[in-house]
């Protein structure tokens, strides 16, 4: 009970921080026609950036730091165009404007530390971004490959989530997502097998079209 407890509040302040940064970085974005585009790019890249930036060794606030700033960094050089598709994918292009934001918030660290005079966890810690840094080591690179496909699927499930109904969608997360046998499924919710494998089908199409546009950035 207290493990679960303690994973509520982690998520409980993970929405809150979520809500700072997204507020904050859609005010900087000044009053560009284009914000609601911005803030779906936001909900649909947040988490991947925040993950990788938390396993490479950041803690959560500079993690969302680093959400902000590269999200506000692309958004940015988008206005000069200078993201070239014909120079590699964007999953690639993205992974490396994360890298550097990433790299930022280490030297940042770094500094602190030092005008501080203090030393110790994060001295170690920077033991992991010597690798991300490395042009060499792929450390970032297996990290960015895993949670991308995460958060593809996540992503996807998020806007299927709106398209079709909320008894639909629950039970496709019951039997296809959480891979209940469907007899459970239908005893749980008190639905018919068929409404089971209807559900299954619709929103597994819908999904199956999502995921197919999400994955046109990695092209």
């Amino acid at each position: 009970m207290e493990e679960k407890e303690q994973d509520k509040e982690r998520e409980d302040m993970l929405k809150q921080n979520f809500a700072k940064t997204r507020k904050s970085l859609i005010a900087r974005l000044d009053n560009w026609e284009d914000q609601r585009t911005w803030d779906e790019f936001y909900q649909t890249y947040w988490r991947l950036i925040y993950s990788v930036a938390i396993k490479s060794g950041l803690r959560s606030e500079e993690a969302f730091d680093c959400v902000q700033e590269t999200i506000l960094s692309i958004a940015k050089q988008s206005k000069k165009k200078l993201y070239d598709p014909e120079q590699g994918s964007f999953k690639t292009w993205l992974m490396n404007m994360t890298r550097w934001r990433i790299n930022d918030q280490f030297r940042k660290r770094k500094k602190d530390t030092a005008m501080s005079g203090g030393a110790g966890d994060d001295d170690r810690k920077t033991a992991i971004i010597d690798r991300v840094e490395d042009p060499k080591g792929d450390v970032l690179d297996r990290l960015w490959e895993v949670e991308w496909k995460k958060n593809l699927a996540d992503a996807a499930l998020a806007r299927v989530k709106s398209q079709v109904s909320p008894k639909q969608y629950q039970i496709f997360d019951y039997y296809v997502v959480k891979q209940w046998e469907a007899s459970k499924v239908q005893e749980h919710l008190g639905v018919s097998m068929a409404q089971v494998y209807l559900a299954k089908h619709r929103v597994g199409s819908v999904l199956k079209k999502e995921l197919a546009k999400l994955d046109q950035d990695d092209d």
